[in-house]
């Protein structure tokens, strides 16, 4: 048999996840000049675009116009798309096997770390990740629910995602009446008692993980005023003489804009957002009914590791926090996928270089591979993982001019589209994600907003004339 990737024989890929990663790395195999290929996306959720649909802030529009390019990636005649269909229920790695010649799985880190402390399992203790699906209109997330009756909140983590949360606790109704947050979402915010909003961070804010536009917007909005304290967001010894070795002009200008939050006056706005650092929860404390009833804190001070690195360690010097609802954001992890190799303690599947491994010989199993977040870890923004998906892809060809790949006993497209309809019939095709995007953004034009998501699959379908 003549090796696949031509006119004749294209190279069939099945990609499993479809978020940008999924799009990057679609978008690099049909740049490949030399080589016919044949992609089909797979997604559990009947919707395209991962964490651009369902993790970007509802307040972020601009970072969701990349989906604009992703249009144009599912526009070439050999994309498909199935939406709706879940590895490990109606497909598995042995049917793809069967079908592909290639596999790539981009599923992302779906999950929070925990933070390992009494208390952590009580009502009104939330990963943000759900928080963020559930305002997002994540289907799977949608009928959460959350204590917005507190008056106290905190979100412990300084990265972009606890920026989100603690930002979108903050906003008046008025300013989410604008985005395309749920509608059940929105409502439940405008009725929100949430007075103050605690950020916490467990070192300094030289190591805080927000970018500087996400810090900086936190101090614009409309309905509450935002304040650090003074001695927190002062510079440690270390830190300052880690700056003076290494200068990073980001870095020092994060540190003035807390700073300047440290200095603030309040102005009467209905609600405080206060920045926190140098602390760590190590209790949730029970109100005596199985929920939040408050939170205990240590100090911590920062020390040099033997690379140089500067992590916190605690002190004796201990506060509590009269918070009600808890958020944690310290961290995510991707999930297992059925049938496919997994490191447990790095939370991503087994790889080197995005060729998946045989867990017991360490070598690479013949025509599996992964990108983005699920085979490095979560770091870094949407583009990041653009180049990751770029040495995947060059890994994969590598292998295909070396006549590595999968021997599918049936790699027509048509048979495996028969397996998926006989499976998942109610899948959705790009075509129709292409009309739910179409009624979204209509009935969002009628009320002033970007769009009005469908949340239930059941009212994707109807609008489909399908239930």
């Amino acid at each position: 048999m003549s090796r696949p990737g031509t006119d004749a024989q294209p190279l069939r890929v099945a990609i499993i996840g479809a978020g940008p990663t999924g799009f990057y790395a679609t978008d690099q195999l049909f740049r490949q000049p030399d080589v016919v290929v044949d992609v089909d996306l797979y997604d559990r959720v009947p919707t395209p675009f991962g964490l651009v649909r369902a993790g970007v802030a509802p307040d972020h529009q601009k970072i969701k116009a990349v989906t604009a390019a992703f249009d144009k990636v599912a526009s070439h005649p050999r994309f498909r798309f199935f939406g709706g269909v879940e590895l490990g229920r109606h497909l598995s790695v042995d049917d793809l096997r069967a079908h592909y010649h290639m596999i790539i799985y981009t599923t992302g880190a779906q999950t929070d770390r925990r933070m390992g402390i009494t208390g952590e399992d009580l009502q009104r203790s939330h990963a943000a990740t759900e928080f963020v699906a559930w305002y997002n209109g994540h289907p799977d997330y949608r009928d959460l629910t959350f204590d917005l009756s507190q008056e106290r909140a905190a979100v412990v983590g300084v990265g972009n995602v606890a920026a989100d949360v603690a930002r979108i606790l903050s906003r008046t109704p008025e300013e989410l009446a604008t985005t395309d947050i749920a509608d059940y979402a929105l409502e439940a915010l405008s009725a929100s008692r949430i007075r103050e909003v605690y950020v916490l961070g467990r070192r300094g804010p030289a190591q805080a993980a927000f970018t500087n536009p996400e810090v900086r917007e936190l101090g614009e909005l409309a309905g509450a005023d935002v304040n650090a304290r003074a001695d927190e967001v002062e510079l440690d010894e270390l830190t300052r003489q880690a700056l003076e070795r290494a200068p990073d002009r980001g870095t020092q200008k994060k540190v003035e804009i807390l700073n300047d939050y440290a200095h603030r006056t309040p102005t009467g706005k209905p609600k405080r957002l206060i920045m926190r650092f140098l602390v760590s929860p190590v209790e949730l404390r029970d109100d005596g009914h199985g929920a939040v009833g408050g939170m205990r804190l240590v100090k911590n001070r920062l020390y040099a590791t033997a690379t140089g690195t500067l992590q916190p360690k605690a002190t004796d010097q201990f506060e509590e926090l009269p918070v009600g609802l808890v958020f944690r954001s310290v961290g995510y992890r991707g999930v297992p996928l059925p049938g496919v190799p997994f490191n447990d303690d790095w939370g991503v599947i087994l790889n080197e270089k995005g060729r998946v491994l045989d867990p017991q010989t360490k070598h690479p199993l013949v025509g599996q591979y992964t990108a983005g977040w699920i085979k490095r870890g979560p770091t870094g923004v949407i583009g990041t993982n653009k180049p990751d998906a770029v040495e995947t892809v060059t890994g994969m060809l590598e292998d295909l001019a070396r006549d590595i790949h999968l021997r599918p006993a049936d790699p027509s497209p048509d048979t495996v589209e028969r397996v998926v309809r006989d499976r998942q019939p109610q899948y959705l095709s790009y075509q129709d994600w292409q009309r739910l995007d179409e009624l979204e953004t209509r009935r969002g034009k009628e009320t002033g907003r970007p769009r009005v998501k469908f949340t239930r699959v059941k009212d994707m379908l109807a609008a489909l004339g399908r239930a």
